[in-house]
């Protein structure tokens, strides 16, 4: 009985011939050092900012929360002001907008101290204020940062026309 022969071959085909290196993966957190830094400065300013607003302006215990209400209406208020500003009038620097309009802003304005309150107004057997405290809120800055973000329209970028 006579074997076939297998064929032979000197050049062995390399399976990965070819192929690419797999893709690495880019760390999400790359290149973002600045930006994380300069949001942790303006976050430390704005909390002083607001701690500074509470000593100025003490809620009294069973009292309405008037300082968080105010804090929050000027924060957003500003944020009108701002985004106007940076995106409508002057470009700004990359690192502008997450120091003062995140790290500033969102660390002035409270709203995890704004739910706090209405839960304890709520606790303390005072549901009406709480709820009305609630939506006083939301309303006042959706308002806020709507009317300074038109007045500020009107007033910087009709002069530029």
């Amino acid at each position: 009985m006579v074997k076939a022969q297998e064929p032979v071959c000197d050049d062995p085909v390399d399976p990965d011939a070819g192929a690419r290196p797999p893709a690495r993966r880019r760390n999400p957190l790359s290149g973002q050092g600045a930006v994380i830094g300069v949001v942790s400065l303006g976050g430390v300013v704005g909390a002083c900012a607001r701690y500074g607003a509470s000593l100025l302006w003490p809620t009294p215990s069973g009292g309405f929360p008037w300082t968080t209400l105010a804090v929050n209406s000027l924060g957003c208020a500003v944020i009108g002001v701002f985004m106007v500003l940076i995106s409508e009038v002057r470009s700004a620097h990359r690192l502008v907008r997450p120091f003062f309009g995140t790290g500033v802003l969102g660390g002035f304005t409270t709203f995890s101290t704004y739910a706090v309150e209405i839960q304890r107004l709520i606790a303390d057997g005072r549901a009406r204020t709480g709820l009305a405290y609630l939506a006083l809120t939301v309303v006042a800055a959706l308002v806020s940062v709507t009317l300074a973000a038109t007045v500020t329209r009107r007033l910087v970028v009709g002069r530029q026309k």
